[in-house]
C-alpha cells in the first residue's frame, strides 16, 4: 500500500491536455499541485500563517514565480552556477500571478500567505505561466485557506481573424494579439494585453473569449477540491465595535469632507494628515487606541465620501466630470545633449522621458528559460518618492516600477519601425517627476514624443490613459483620467493604450470580484475617447518624427557584402577587423548574411570605413584598370597589389611593347604602376597588362610581326595559321579517293610541267633545291595540273597516304621573294606504306 494519497485530474484544453495532481510532493505546505501540460509541469505551494501579526493594517500576500534552468535542460550561466535574483520575466509572472487572487481573500483577512510556483520541466512551446495560474488557483481552493476562488485563466491570440487558445511561440509570431485573462466564474478579474493596433470590439471579444476558456480550468478544479480538498478553516473577521466606530465617524467625518472640497493635491494631502492627527488626539485622551485599527476605519470614511459623491453626480475630487481629461502640456527636446528627450505633464503627472539610440552591440541579451534572444528595445521606469512629496528610500527596482515599464513597452512595440527600417538599438527611460494618477500611461506618451524626437521612425502617434471604476450594487461610473486617490479608493484600474487606428496595450485590475461585459464596453468606449484627445495634443506638439538622429548619437551605416567575404573582413583572429575599428575609430557588426553595421559619430571616418570595407571585399574585373605596387620582382614577371589582399600577375612580355630582356629595368618591388587586367581562371589567378595601356612606338612592326621575327630566332614558326586557314580559295578535292583505295606515290604519273625530282627546274622565284635527294620512291604525277595560284608548303610534310600533287616534300621552306635556300643537307624520306583512312572518334557516351 502507499503512502501517498495521490489524487489526479486531467482535462483537454483547447490543443492540450492538462493534468493536475495532488497528494504525493510537497504534503507539509497548505495546498500543493503540480500541473503538467504537454511536458511543462509547474509545482505550486501555497501556505497561510494560522494567525495575523498584531498590529497589522494591511494584507500580506506574497507571491514568488522561480524558474529553474534545469526544467530546460539548462545550467546557470552565472559565476556561482545557481539561480540568483529574479529575472524581469519571473518578476512579471509573480505580478501577473498575485493581480487575480489578491481581491478573492475576504476583507479583514490579514495573516500571512505565501504562494511559491516552481517550472520543474519545460516543452518551449507551452508556456508555463499559464499553468502557473491553474495551478496557484488550485492549491489555494484545496488548502481550506479563506479564499473566494478558485481562478481561471488562458492566453489568447488572434491569427487570421480568429481566436486561438493558448497559442505557443511559434503560433504567437503570426498573432495580432497577445491577451491574458483571469477571472471566476461569473466575473473578470485581470486583463493583460498586448495588440497591433486592434479595435475596440476584437479586444472585447478576446477578453470574453478567454473568460470562457478559463471556466473549463475552473470546472477541472472543483473536481479536484471535491476529492482531494482539506477542510475550510474556520476563520471569521472579528465582529465589528460600533460604538468605536461612531466615535471615530463623528470626529472625522466633517474634516476628511473638507479635505476633499481641495482641488490641489498637495494641499488635500496635508489637510487629511491634520484631520488624521486631529482624530488620533481627540480618541487618545480617553484612553489607548489602536492606530491601525483607527486608520483603516478612517480610509472607509474617504471612501464612502469620495465614491457616494461621484455615483451621485457631484464634482471629482478635483472638480472635472467622469470624462474630462486633465490639462496637458509637452515639450519636445528638453534635454540638450540626449539623443531624444520629452516633457509630457497631465494635470499633476508628469514623465521627463528620455531616449537613448545604440548599435547592435547594445542590445540586450536575454538568457530565457525558453531560449536565448535579444531585445533591441527597452523601456524603463523609475518612480522616485518625491514623485509623491515623500520621503522614502531608494534602493533596487520594485515589482511596481518592472511592470509599469514593461506596460508602457507593449504599448509602444507594435508601432516601432523594423530592424532593416531602423537599425538601432533603442532604450528609453521614464523618469516620474510628479505623480498623482496614471503615471505608466504618461510614460506611454513622453515616450512616443522622446523617440520622435531622436529621430525615430514611428509608425503612429501612441496615447495611453488610465480609467477607474466607482461601483455599488447596481450602480456605476467610468472615471476616466483618474487620479492616484481615486484609484486608491476605486474598485478598478483601467488602462488602455492606442493609436487612431486601434488599441497596442490593455490592462486592468479590479479590487472587487469582478466586472461584467457591460462595464468592460463602457469602459473600452470611454477610453478611446480620451485616447483621441490625448492623441490630438501630441500631434500638435510634434506631428511627425525628426527626419535626422542627434548630432550626438552614433550614425549607422549599413552595406551588403558577400557572406564568402565575411572571413576577409574579420581577418585571422580577428585581425583586420580589429585594426580597421582602431584606425577608423567605429564600431563595425557584422552579421552572418553579409550585412555590415558601421556606427561612427563622424561621417568621414565611415566613409573610410566603408571604403576599406569595399576595397577588402571587391572582386576583380576583366578590362578594368588598376593602380597598385609592384610587391615581388619574379625572372619572368611580376607581382603587383590591385587591392587588400589580391595580387596579379605582370608577364615580362606584357610589360612593353619593346622585348624585355630583365623585369628590372622596367620594374623595383614599391613602384605604383597602372595596369590592365586580361583575363582571371577558375582559380582566382589574375592576369595583368601594363603595355595595354602605352601606346605602341611610331614605327614599331605589329605585334604579330614582332612575333613572327621572335620565332624566326628561336627557330620555330610558332605564328602560323592552321592548314584549315591556307589556300582559302582551294576547291574541295572531291576527285579524291578514300585513303584505303589510294595507289602508292610510286605509280603516280608526272604533273606534267614537272621534272622528275633529281633534276628538278627551278620555279621562277624559288631557288633550285640542291640539298633534296630525289626520291625513286615517288614518280611524276603526270595527272595533275600545277596549281599556279598556290605557294610552296615548306611547313607541311608530305603525306604519303595522301596523293596530294600539289604539296612540295617537306624540307626547309624557301623564302617567299626570291630569298636563298638553306644549305642544310636533308636526307630523302623513307618509302612509307599506305595508311587505313582516318575513322572519325564515335562519342558512345549517349
Amino acid at each position: 500500500m502507499s503512502i501517498f494519497n495521490k489524487v489526479t485530474k486531467s482535462f483537454q484544453w483547447g490543443q492540450h491536455k492538462v493534468t493536475l495532481e495532488t497528494g504525493e510532493i510537497a504534503r507539509q505546505a497548505s495546498g500543493a499541485v503540480l500541473v503538467d501540460i504537454e511536458g511543462t509541469v509547474v509545482l505550486c505551494t501555497v501556505v497561510a500563517s494560522k494567525s495575523a501579526k498584531p498590529g497589522q493594517d494591511f494584507f500580506p500576500l506574497t507571491v514568488d514565480y522561480i524558474e529553474k534552468t534545469y526544467a530546460a535542460g539548462k545550467i546557470p550561466g552565472s559565476f556561482f552556477k545557481r539561480e540568483a535574483k529574479p529575472s524581469e520575466l519571473e518578476t512579471l509572472t509573480s505580478r501577473l500571478i498575485d493581480r487575480p487572487i489578491r481581491p478573492l481573500f475576504p476583507e479583514g483577512f490579514l495573516n500571512e500567505v505565501h504562494v511559491v510556483i516552481h517550472t520543474v520541466s519545460l516543452n518551449p512551446e507551452v508556456d508555463p505561466d499559464m499553468a502557473a495560474m491553474i495551478g496557484s488557483s488550485a492549491a489555494l481552493a484545496i488548502s481550506g485557506i479563506p479564499f473566494a476562488g478558485p481562478i481561471g485563466a488562458a492566453r489568447v491570440g488572434y491569427i487570421n481573424g480568429e481566436y486561438v487558445l493558448n497559442p505557443g511561440q511559434t503560433q504567437r509570431k503570426e498573432s495580432l494579439l497577445d491577451l491574458v485573462v483571469a477571472g471566476t466564474e461569473a466575473a473578470v478579474l485581470m486583463v493583460e494585453s498586448e495588440a497591433k493596433q486592434l479595435s475596440e470590439d476584437i479586444m472585447l471579444g478576446a477578453v470574453v473569449f478567454g473568460h470562457e476558456q478559463g471556466n473549463i480550468a475552473i470546472n477541472a478544479i472543483h473536481e479536484l477540491v471535491r476529492d482531494a480538498g482539506k477542510p475550510v478553516w474556520d476563520w471569521k473577521p472579528a465582529a465589528k465595535d460600533e460604538a468605536f466606530i461612531a466615535r471615530v465617524t463623528d470626529a472625522a467625518e466633517e474634516k476628511i469632507r473638507a479635505a476633499y472640497q481641495i482641488r490641489s493635491k498637495q494641499a488635500r494631502t496635508h489637510a487629511l494628515r491634520d484631520a488624521t492627527a486631529s482624530v488620533m488626539a481627540s480618541l487618545k485622551e480617553s484612553g489607548d487606541v489602536d492606530s491601525a485599527k483607527v486608520e483603516s476605519l478612517l480610509f472607509d470614511i474617504e471612501a464612502k465620501i469620495v465614491r457616494s459623491q461621484i455615483l451621485s453626480g457631484e464634482p471629482r475630487i478635483d472638480g472635472r466630470d467622469t470624462r474630462t481629461v486633465r490639462p496637458i502640456e509637452i515639450r519636445t527636446g528638453a534635454l540638450p545633449r540626449t539623443h531624444g528627450s520629452a516633457l509630457f505633464t497631465r494635470g499633476e503627472t508628469q514623465a521627463l522621458v528620455i531616449t537613448t539610440l545604440g548599435t547592435e552591440r547594445d542590445a540586450q541579451r536575454i538568457d530565457a528559460l525558453m531560449g536565448e534572444y535579444e531585445d533591441r528595445f527597452m523601456f524603463h521606469y523609475n518612480m522616485p518618492p518625491f514623485a509623491t512629496g515623500e520621503v522614502g528610500r531608494m534602493g533596487s527596482t520594485k515589482r511596481r516600477e518592472v511592470g509599469h515599464g514593461r506596460l508602457a513597452k507593449r504599448a509602444l512595440l507594435g508601432v516601432l519601425p523594423t530592424k532593416e527600417e531602423f537599425p538601432y538599438t533603442m532604450r528609453v527611460v521614464s523618469e516620474i517627476t510628479e505623480s498623482n494618477g496614471s503615471s505608466s500611461m504618461a510614460s506611454v506618451c513622453g515616450g512616443c514624443l522622446s523617440l520622435m524626437d531622436a529621430g525615430v521612425p514611428m509608425k503612429a502617434h501612441v496615447a495611453g490613459i488610465a480609467m477607474g471604476l466607482i461601483k455599488d450594487g447596481n450602480r456605476f461610473a467610468v472615471l476616466t483620467d483618474i487620479l492616484g486617490d481615486e484609484d486608491h479608493l476605486g474598485d478598478m484600474d483601467f488602462k488602455v493604450a492606442g493609436t487612431t487606428n486601434g488599441i497596442t496595450a490593455l490592462q486592468m485590475d479590479i479590487k472587487i470580484q469582478g466586472i461584467t461585459r457591460e462595464i468592460m464596453q463602457v469602459a473600452l468606449a470611454q477610453a478611446k475617447e480620451a485616447r483621441m484627445h490625448i492623441l490630438g495634443k501630441m500631434q500638435e506638439a510634434m506631428s511627425t518624427a525628426n527626419t535626422e538622429v542627434s548630432t550626438f548619437a552614433p550614425k549607422l551605416y549599413t552595406m551588403k557584402i558577400n557572406p564568402d567575404k565575411i572571413r576577409d573582413v574579420i581577418g585571422k583572429g580577428g585581425a583586420v577587423i580589429r585594426a580597421l575599428t582602431e584606425e577608423t575609430g567605429c564600431q563595425i557588426n557584422i552579421e552572418e548574411d553579409g550585412t555590415i553595421t558601421i556606427a561612427a559619430t563622424d561621417n568621414a571616418k565611415a566613409d573610410v570605413a566603408k571604403k576599406r570595407i569595399e576595397q577588402i571585399t571587391a572582386e576583380v574585373e576583366i578590362g578594368k584598370v588598376y593602380e597598385g605596387p609592384v610587391t615581388k620582382i619574379l625572372d619572368f614577371g611580376a607581382l603587383i597589389n590591385l587591392l587588400p589582399g589580391k595580387d596579379g600577375l605582370l608577364h615580362i612580355s606584357q610589360i612593353a611593347h619593346e622585348r624585355v630582356e630583365k623585369v628590372t629595368d622596367y620594374l623595383s618591388e614599391g613602384q605604383i604602376v597602372k595596369v590592365k587586367v586580361l583575363e582571371t581562371d577558375e582559380k582566382g589567378r589574375v592576369k595583368l597588362s601594363m603595355k595595354a595601356l602605352l601606346d605602341r612606338p611610331a614605327g614599331a612592326p605589329p605585334e604579330r610581326e614582332q612575333r613572327d621575327q621572335r620565332d624566326q630566332r628561336f627557330g620555330g614558326q610558332r605564328d602560323q595559321q592552321p592548314r584549315g586557314d591556307q589556300y582559302r580559295d582551294q576547291q574541295p578535292r572531291g576527285d579524291q579517293q578514300n585513303r584505303g583505295d589510294q595507289q602508292p606515290r610510286g605509280d603516280q604519273q608526272n604533273r606534267g610541267d614537272q621534272q622528275p625530282r633529281g633534276d628538278q627546274q627551278n620555279r621562277g622565284d624559288q631557288q633550285p633545291r640542291g640539298d633534296q635527294q630525289n626520291r625513286g620512291d615517288l614518280q611524276p604525277r603526270g595527272d595533275q595540273q600545277n596549281r599556279g595560284d598556290q605557294q610552296p608548303r615548306g611547313d607541311q610534310q608530305n603525306r604519303g597516304d595522301q596523293g596530294r600533287g600539289d604539296q612540295q616534300f617537306r624540307g626547309e621552306q624557301q623564302q617567299r621573294d626570291g630569298q636563298q635556300s638553306r644549305s642544310e643537307p636533308q636526307q630523302p624520306r623513307e618509302e612509307r606504306e599506305p595508311r587505313e583512312p582516318q575513322q572519325t572518334p564515335v562519342d558512345d557516351r549517349g
